[in-house]
């Protein structure tokens, strides 16, 4: 786990001031690898790679960058999980001369030029500087979850681990108006756009080679929902388990200690549980995080449960107001830009916990998208079973709940009255993409506070509904084109959450469930396997289930990781929320109204992300857009010191 960021002259002229622009791009996200830096410079300065490194693998010889014996040169940040089996395929062919994963990745790529992602089992991002093929050669991973942020400037090619990174080299900080309307409709941004005027995040599976002045992006992997009806779901439960454990066994190669996050539900719980067993013999250590505001929003006893189960080493920490009022500028500043909702602010104080203890933590990001974890989707289909009902049509297609058998799972909608109000009170019974859309856009609640004749003509809902009926999911199943579209626009969301709070501490964040073998098997599955009678990650419970307490497997409130944001505005944060409203220059935002801001600041229902979601944009103005000129200025410095503008 380490940070990236290189330059490069797309025409192959040289490039001045190269190793300082380097230094720089490196020291914005030295806290992403505390153990060291490493810098590469072609002869002729057009091309250069920057490295900050956490000693995960090979702890002794892996440094980078690393250039082999054919003059390809790597920069790499992740995990590549099947390393040692790579290694032993390779060998005969490739003269080894460390034991990392990063050199692997140089001879699979000798083997098998840009095909060699489709050979890696992990998460990764890198690029290769082809010396006899002058050739740029960037990857992502299949899922996203290690980042790769770029921008061309004048013909120049700049790359990081982190869009902060490259922002001292855009022409001017502006923000994206299409980004800022998918956000404030999504909390997410769609199709690799960011905030940032200029910069773009290259897409999940992604790679880009340039050659020749010529810039070329495809997608080299996806995941295709074609359905196998011929299996039991017996079978589907025994192939799951045992690509499950597999996935965590691997995720468990390490060269320093690992740990798992255990937030008290399913997905960490699974992993946490199956991990301790494996490494039987050691104590695990496991990390939770609470809010002492009743039990709505304290699952900690259900973490400390799996704990005594498998004999973990719990660490917990109380997370307060004055965390909140200290440390969110922090968490703002350590995404890039806001993404997804509060959720962000417990995990930056967990992972802070965690990274106290141990080096590399494993968690359950991915369940839900891959599963169907999330209470939405079955209040989809309970307005849409009653449309079934009452047209007669509840046998067409992969049609896997009746009005009946949803009843018993309708009690986790205990605590989502306000967000059924909401969703009933329009355009009930219309296509299904057009309800989807209906039921995770935000931006109705924000009708005052956004100029939103500002913004442009640009439509989410089109870019929405293209990823929602994509052409790899079955036509007939709402649950699959459901969580596909949770999988190709709220995940990566969520991992951009996973890896910016983790790095923030210099701590490696694993995700086992997202390992491509898991997630293709799922998509496989029938809806009916999955989702039978409107049960959350049915298939995932029932095969996984023996890893649990009983009380983890029973309940029926689990909530993700709730934020008492809007509780603490009543009188905790309140003066300090408008302070941060008050600024002048907030007052004279293009898109924002500022008298609707302050007013609605008090109207906010109690899990509402209205104010989450303008606290984050304005704070990320403050950070940002107001600091245009000191990015800037970076360039100009000949110190490496107090680059970063907020310390940890």
């Amino acid at each position: 786990m380490c940070g990236i960021a290189g330059i490069f002259q797309i025409n192959h002229n040289e490039y001045s001031n190269l190793g300082h622009h380097l230094e720089v791009m490196n020291q914005l996200q030295a806290h992403r690898g505390p153990d060291g830096e490493g810098f590469w410079q072609h002869s002729n300065q057009f091309v250069g790679f920057a490295h900050r490194r956490l000693s995960i693998i090979d702890l002794e010889t892996g440094k980078q960058p690393i250039t082999d014996d054919a003059k390809n040169t790597i920069c790499y940040n992740g995990e590549i999980y099947n390393y040692i089996e790579l290694r032993e395929e390779l060998k005969s062919s490739y003269n080894f001369k460390t034991t990392s994963d990063t050199e692997v990745i140089l001879a699979a790529y000798l083997k098998w030029g840009a095909d060699c992602v489709l050979h890696l089992r992990g998460m990764f991002a890198f690029v290769i500087w082809d010396e006899r093929q002058q050739r740029l050669f960037c990857a992502r991973d299949r899922f996203g979850i290690k980042p790769f942020y770029y921008a061309i400037v004048n013909d120049t090619f700049y790359f990081a681990s982190e869009a902060k990174s490259l922002v001292p080299f855009l022409p001017e900080i502006e923000v994206d108006t299409d980004a800022l309307k998918d956000y404030l409709v999504f909390q997410l941004y769609l199709y690799g756009k960011t905030l940032f005027k200029g910069i773009n995040e290259l897409l999940r599976s992604h790679r880009i080679v340039i050659e020749n002045g010529n810039i070329t992006k495809e997608c080299y992997w996806e995941v295709y929902y074609d359905l196998d009806w011929e299996h039991t779901p017996k079978y589907f439960s025994d192939q799951l388990q045992e690509l499950i454990e597999e996935s965590i066994k691997y995720h468990l190669r390490s060269d320093v200690p690992v740990g798992a996050y255990v937030s008290g539900g399913i997905d960490s719980g699974i992993i946490a549980s199956v991990a301790a067993r494996m490494q039987q013999g050691t104590i695990f250590k496991a990390f939770t995080g609470k809010f002492e505001l009743g039990e709505l929003y304290d699952e900690s006893h259900y973490a400390r449960s799996l704990a005594n189960m498998r004999q973990m080493d719990l660490h917990e920490v109380s997370i307060t107001h004055t965390d909140f009022i200290d440390s969110i500028e922090k968490v703002i500043y350590h995404l890039d830009y806001p993404v997804a909702g509060p959720g962000s602010f417990p995990q930056y104080h967990v992972s802070k916990l965690a990274a106290n203890h141990c080096k590399v933590v494993l968690g359950g990001q991915g369940g839900d998208e891959i599963f169907g974890g999330y209470t939405r989707y079955l209040v989809a289909y309970f307005e849409q079973c009653i449309k079934g009902a009452i047209d007669g049509t509840l046998n067409n297609g992969n049609f896997v709940v009746t009005y009946e058998s949803i009843i018993p799972n309708l009690i986790s909608l205990q605590n989502y009255k306000p967000l059924l109000k909401d969703f009933w009170r329009e355009g009930l019974f219309e296509s299904i993409d057009k309800r989807y859309y209906q039921l995770i856009n935000r931006a109705p609640s924000l009708k005052n506070e956004i100029k939103w004749e500002a913004l442009g003509n640009y439509q989410p809902f089109e870019k929405f509904s293209k990823i929602f009926n994509g052409d790899n999911v079955g036509k007939e199943s709402y649950f699959d084109k459901m969580t596909h579209f949770d999988f190709k626009t709220l995940l990566p969301g969520l991992l951009q959450v996973e890896d910016r709070m983790s790095m923030a501490h210099s701590l490696e964040s694993r995700v086992p469930f997202l390992d491509h073998k898991i997630v293709e098997f799922a998509a496989k599955m029938p809806s009916n396997v999955k989702f039978k009678d409107g049960t959350l990650k049915m298939i995932l419970l029932n095969t996984m289930k023996h890893e649990l307490p009983k009380d983890i497997v029973d309940r029926k409130s689990k909530m993700g990781f709730p934020v008492p944001l809007n509780e603490w505005l009543k009188k905790e944060i309140k003066d300090f929320v408008y302070d941060v409203f008050n600024t002048a220059k907030n007052k004279n935002r293009h898109y924002f109204n500022h008298e609707a801001i302050l007013n609605g600041l008090d109207g906010e229902s109690q899990f509402g992300r209205k104010i989450w979601g303008l606290l984050s944009l304005e704070i990320w103005y403050q950070q940002y857009y107001d600091k245009a000129t000191y990015f800037k200025s970076l360039l100009n410095q000949k110190s490496k010191t107090n680059i970063e503008p907020l310390n940890k």
